[in-house]
């Protein structure tokens, strides 16, 4: 039996195979396709990161504040904010590898574009900030599809949270190399020749694109349409609580988290009287630290929780905060920064892994591009706050409030617990095709569909708490609202109600939303049905809507 009816029942989904938080991070770049555009992307982080170091360092050097500096990160963030929605439904609309190319276009044009007018001695610290945005504009529309393909790269699902780790791997490992070199050739050659480079790392990218063979997609509906898409990937946000949890703990973290990265330069020119070579040395050994943290983090996983890993993190990282605050000695603030890379890539490879393989193929661009927002908006709003505070009470000052608030929020986590278990997110077409008289169309709506049950009395409590997660699934996968009735008349007679916004997306309900887990919470709560009473299932069309 259905959730719609008597007949027409798909063969069980099969669970995926469990992530090992414990197997080799290295394993997914013997895929050939994910070694290859991770090495590209390899390539383009070195490039973002030699590009943040001449941006910093050509505002520090035309006599820029802190504050002013930092907006070099809100610059790059900010975009993310105004278009990692919309670009986290446009990688679930249209075919995600030529999305990537638009991206990589863009960037490219604004990092040549950068390292022209730089060298014609025609780039001030304002323009450096707005073409800096623009490259953030690229970023925006690219990162949501770059997460969405990892795990069809990789091919095997229990290496997502392995690639995840090499994501960070790979931004950290450029974090090691891109500023040292970064600062290097700014030494020798100039600002401009560090935006040059960048540009010419993202030829390296489309390169690797083009000889990306991606299969067509075989879609069973036409794309979604924008407007609706943002929709349903706010509304399964929203009712997913596992993807609720993970994007609360990255809340706590980042923020605060964003003061190492806008104050640092700050630190190594005023505080510890470094030139930018110094600097990239700094930000080198943050890099370091990440690679170590590659190696001995699924150690750390055999012996500590998800939940525990991440409190560790952010005391970890708030330790590497006060150690800048109070020492003035460049090796011990370098051990420092090596501690919290290994932080970094510990919290937020926990994290991202959660979130691709918690949210489902047809919204994973989607959740990750809220989840991207929180990230990128968490560093563009930290580093102006950050910076703002480090002019009104010192730089010393600002590192110390950060580091206490970024301890508070880690014991705080530790309440918003993020499972370790994982849910059956495979799709599951277990609903069959209404069995309709009347022929809507696609824009008809809404509809109401109801369910009717019958339960026994002593059923009737473990029925109702079954039905919580029934509702859940309901508005993740596109009810605009959902209610559970009891009849006052005859008590064992329950109605399930729930509304669509039109016969379009009731027919993506049961044409690829539904998952495995949605499956088994339908299972869970059918089993406490009586089995004299079939259920039975309605679905209205509009006739009327009154104005209220």
């Amino acid at each position: 039996m259905t959730p719609h009816g008597n007949g027409g029942t798909a063969a069980p989904a099969q669970p995926p195979a469990a992530p090992s938080s414990t197997a080799s991070y290295w394993a997914p770049l013997r895929v050939p396709v994910f070694r290859t555009l991770w090495l590209a992307q390899f390539a383009s982080n070195i490039g973002s990161w030699m590009q943040t170091v001449g941006a910093q360092w050509l505002i520090t050097e035309q006599g820029g504040s802190a504050s002013l500096i930092a907006l070099v990160q809100t610059a790059a963030s900010l975009p993310v904010l105004l278009l990692g929605i919309p670009a986290g439904a446009l990688a679930d609309i249209v075919d995600r590898r030529k999305l990537l190319f638009t991206a990589q276009l863009l960037m490219l044009t604004a990092a040549a574009l950068l390292a022209v007018l730089t060298a014609l001695g025609q780039m001030d610290s304002y323009g450096v900030l707005i073409l800096t945005f623009v490259l953030g504009c690229g970023t925006a529309l690219m990162n949501p599809a770059w997460q969405a393909i990892q795990p069809e790269l990789v091919g095997r699902r229990d290496l997502i949270p392995a690639a995840a780790a090499l994501g960070g791997v790979n931004m950290n490992m450029a974090r090691a190399i891109g500023p040292a070199l970064g600062g290097l050739v700014v030494a020798l050659a100039g600002t401009a020749a560090v935006f040059a480079l960048n540009a010419a790392s993202f030829l390296v990218t489309l390169a690797a694109l083009a000889t990306w063979r991606r299969p067509a997609t075989d879609r069973t509906m036409a794309a979604e349409r924008m407007v609706p898409a943002i929709r349903a990937g706010y509304r399964y946000v929203r009712h997913a609580p596992r993807i609720r949890k993970v994007l609360g703990r990255l809340l706590l973290y980042i923020p605060c988290a964003a003061a190492l990265w806008a104050l640092l330069p700050v630190v190594a020119s005023q505080r510890l009287g470094m030139g930018v070579g110094g600097y990239g040395l700094l930000l080198g050994a943050v890099g370091a630290g990440a690679v170590l943290g590659a190696v001995v983090l699924p150690r750390v996983r055999r012996k500590w929780s998800s939940n525990v890993t991440l409190a560790g993190g952010g005391v970890l990282l708030a330790l590497t905060l006060l150690v800048l605050a109070v020492v003035r000695i460049p090796w011990i603030v370098g051990v420092a920064l090596a501690f919290s890379g290994l932080a970094w890539v510990g919290v937020l490879s926990i994290l991202n892994a959660q979130m691709q393989v918690t949210a489902p193929e047809w919204v994973r661009a989607r959740a990750l591009a809220v989840y991207l927002t929180i990230f990128q908006g968490g560093l563009a709003i930290g580093a102006a706050v950050w910076g703002g505070i480090a002019d009104s009470i010192g730089v010393r000052g600002a590192l110390l409030v950060a580091a206490a608030v970024m301890v508070i929020g880690s014991l705080i986590g530790l309440f918003i617990a993020v499972p370790d278990t994982e849910l059956d997110r495979s799709p599951s077409m277990h609903w069959p095709t209404p069995a309709m008289v009347l022929d809507p169309s696609a824009s008809t709506g809404p509809v109401l569909v109801t369910v009717e049950y019958r339960v026994p009395a002593d059923q009737a409590d473990a029925f109702t708490d079954a039905m919580a997660a029934v509702g859940r699934s309901r508005l993740r996968t596109g009810a605009l609202r959902w209610d559970l009735f009891r009849d006052g008349s005859q008590p064992d007679r329950y109605l399930e109600l729930f509304t669509v916004a039109s016969w379009e997306e009731h027919e993506r309900q049961h044409g690829g939303r539904l998952t495995g887990y949605d499956r088994s919470a339908e299972e869970k709560s059918r089993s406490l049905v009586d089995p004299e009473h079939p259920l039975t299932v309605s679905h209205y069309l509009p006739v009327h809507r009154g104005s209220g």
